[in-house]
């Protein structure tokens, strides 16, 4: 979760589960049918006393994953799940036509390295894309790198990469079965050979080459213990040089901080290679301290030129030793700062590009020109001025969409881009930066025609009079008659946007006549740092009350029903699903939460989690506590309560929400539900949070999500298998 709260009611009652909670809830639920039996869940006699408050935790014990008993527990909630998807009519179908959508070409966006190009590529339904290289735009690719042929089932994932300076060796990144901890290569870009360098132990890592391409700098941390890699805390992370040709115990200690155990590192090296860029982070704040090294200099030590953690500092790159910043230091809406490393006082500073209405995210320096993003109500704008901040011109985009690349170097002449909308496929273009101009370098065919489907941006008012953005999107001529199946997605949180993509799944959905809803919730980072701001801590209440805000719009308006809407959301957004269908159950018909942070009072106990408190706080404040357990899904279930038909989502190999947030919402969720709606846990296997799954476990996963909503939204639609348009 690279991820980034409301007021306390006095006299509050511990809500675990509904156990010693007080009266439970009782009412009536809709619809007939045979409750499922689900396995029996032990409950043990395990509180918590928080701040004088006691808070049971019955399912404490799923919290080891490595036990017999939660094995067993697993495997008897699978069996449970499978057998009630393998009773939905148009599941087959609905995974025969995903595999028809997910058959298309996709690309990644070509960089230039050393006068090679190098982008990946899907040929369709390959479980990972595959790296290319070529010498021009008009050489015939060369496969560099295959992921596929690292592991049979297609569970290793190329998790990064880096080409030295002169374009002749690849350090590659590979993560087994989801795991945020990665290994690192080495590959001979001629040969397509490994070299004998093999690092491990890396986690959150970049890798940046000095240029004379004899070594690259990456940050690890300490070898963990093999039983409980996958949960134990991450502390400590160090940057380290690793020299070619020799073994990582000899790899050269650059910065730590023995004294700042959750300061984590990031390294970059200036084009010109003169400097080492180390940004310092501290949790998921989008706050950082920015140091660097002389290169050029053998003795040189590590010098601060942003020492404290007050404000966002997104290196762009150098022109000899003053260095340009996207900062939102005094800019909520980010801006760009030079620094002049020689005189670096903040009253030297110089503003090249002022902040404005819209929200910078991300800037480039290619060309001698700075090509600026940003987002204008969650849709992408793109500028280019001058190394003065003068305008030059704003790229004309195809349409509503989000943009991405836009790499290179000062010297280069182009640069390439992609551009993808929710009805269109990611396209790939290459601009020429002198004049302004764009050409289609790859564009993948779908079978489906675009034409059939409209996007349209909605504004509705949350519950404190904030104006929200959401995107609709659903075939042409939709009825209004609140008949129509609905998908709600959000996120809401570290400074996350999100903005339009194209997704085979969602079409899947769509051609079946359902509507496919984004809100643009606070916490995330479409209006800047103040709106990341209003969702975080105290204030995570209005997330919810946003996406509240966002289903009663659309029920109001009459695009759908409650017993036609379901929400979804992953990780940060599966504590966003978690926490809606616990405060307004009456209000959906269906929820998915996806590998949701479920347990907000223990989550910081577990790998990385500590480092959400920048944006959730933490139980052991007071004022935070008090927070937290009023909206933590777990502790926020009430017995006897008809809670929507859930399926929870996770995987055994997820390292950075640990699957027992799922665990034990699950076997308490079971234990609560009043009715027959179904509480279902789907737990992947040799899977981790989702980065880097496979493609055929991506498509038995969204078969198995539209197939449960078809059942518990009552859509009698199957998707056409037969050849779709053209």
């Amino acid at each position: 979760m690279h991820m980034r709260h409301a007021t306390f009611v006095a006299a509050l009652i511990a809500l675990t589960a509904g156990l010693g909670a007080g009266p439970a809830t009782s009412q009536t639920c809709p619809g007939g049918g045979t409750p499922l039996t689900y396995p029996v869940a032990k409950k043990v006699d395990q509180t918590d006393t928080y701040f004088g408050t006691a808070i049971a935790d019955p399912y404490r014990w799923l919290e080891d994953a490595n036990s017999a008993e939660t094995k067993a527990w697993v495997d008897a909630e699978n069996q449970v799940t499978q057998a009630y998807l393998a009773t939905i009519p148009q599941r087959d179908a609905i995974r025969q036509r995903l595999t028809q959508l997910w058959n298309y070409e996709r690309y990644s966006v070509p960089f230039r390295e050393g006068g090679r190009y190098f982008y990946s590529r899907n040929d369709g339904l390959q479980n990972q894309a595959v790296l290319y290289t070529m010498t021009s735009l008009t050489d015939t690719p060369r496969v560099l790198l295959d992921p596929n042929t690292l592991a049979a089932d297609g569970t290793v994932a190329l998790a990064g990469l880096a080409v030295s300076p002169d374009g002749k060796l690849l350090a590659y990144s590979t993560a087994a079965s989801g795991s945020d901890w990665n290994e690192i290569k080495v590959r001979d870009v001629a040969t397509g050979k490994d070299l004998a360098d093999h690092i491990k132990w890396v986690k959150f890592s970049e890798t940046a080459w000095t240029r004379d391409g004899k070594g690259f700098f990456y940050s690890r941390y300490d070898e963990p213990k093999e039983a409980t890699k996958l949960a134990d805390v991450n502390y400590f992370q160090k940057l380290y040089y690793h020299k070619l040709g020799t073994p990582q115990d000899a790899d050269v200690l650059v910065y730590d901080r023995p004294d700042e155990k959750e300061w984590g590192f990031g390294a970059a090296t200036t084009d010109d290679g003169r400097y080492l860029i180390i940004t310092a982070t501290k949790g998921t704040a989008h706050k950082y301290r920015v140091f660097y090294k002389d290169l050029t200099k053998p003795d040189a030590k590590v010098q601060p030129l942003i020492d404290n953690f007050d404000a966002a500092y997104e290196f762009v790159d150098n022109v000899g030793p003053v260095f340009y910043f996207v900062t939102d230091r005094n800019a909520p809406r980010q801006r760009i700062v030079a620094i002049d490393t020689r005189k670096p006082q903040e009253a030297n500073w110089k503003t090249i590009v002022p902040e404005s209405d819209q929200t910078l995210v991300a800037a480039h320096l290619v060309g001698d020109r700075l090509i600026a993003q940003y987002l204008a109500d969650a849709r992408s704008v793109v500028r280019i001025v001058d190394l003065k901040g003068t305008p030059v011109r704003e790229l004309a985009l195809p349409g509503i969409g989000s943009v991405a690349g836009f790499t290179g170097k000062r010297g280069d002449k182009d640069t390439f881009f992609s551009f993808t909308g929710f009805t269109t496929p990611t396209t790939i273009y290459r601009l020429d930066i002198k004049k302004g101009t764009t050409s289609v370098f790859r564009q993948p065919k779908v079978q489906f025609d675009p034409n059939d489907y409209e996007t349209r941006q909605q504004f509705f008012t949350s519950r404190d009079g904030t104006r929200v953005p959401m995107f609709i999107v659903a075939k042409k001529g939709l009825k209004l008659d609140g008949n129509n199946p609905t998908y709600l997605y959000g996120y809401g949180g570290f400074n996350i946007s999100l903005t339009p993509a194209f997704s085979p799944a969602n079409l899947a959905w769509m051609e079946m006549g359902g509507v496919y809803a984004v809100a643009n919730l606070r916490g995330g980072g479409e209006y800047g740092e103040a709106w990341h701001e209003a969702g975080t801590k105290l204030k995570k209440q209005n997330v919810f009350d946003d996406f509240i805000g966002a289903a009663e719009w659309l029920v109001a308006n009459k695009v759908t029903s409650p017993a036609k809407l379901a929400i979804g959301g992953g990780s940060n957004g599966g504590l966003l699903v978690g926490a809606a269908m616990t405060q307004r159950p009456e209000l959906f018909g269906a929820a998915i939460p996806q590998v949701g942070v479920m347990d907000m009072l223990r989550f910081h106990k577990f790998t990385i989690g500590w480092a959400w408190t920048s944006d959730y706080g933490s139980s052991e404040n007071p004022d935070e506590f008090k927070a937290l357990v009023k909206y933590s899904p777990l502790h926020n279930v009430k017995q006897g309560t008809c809670y929507p038909a859930t399926m929870i989502t996770t995987a055994d190999h997820d390292d950075r929400v640990v699957p027992a947030h799922s665990f034990k919402f699950a076997a308490t969720a079971q234990a609560a539900q009043a009715g027959t709606n179904p509480v279902l846990i789907r737990i992947d296997t040799k899977a981790g949070h989702g980065a880097g799954k496979p493609t055929s476990k991506l498509i038995e996963e969204v078969a198995d999500r539209w197939g449960f909503l078809t059942k518990a939204l009552n859509v009698d639609v199957a998707p056409a298998v037969a050849g779709g348009a053209e």
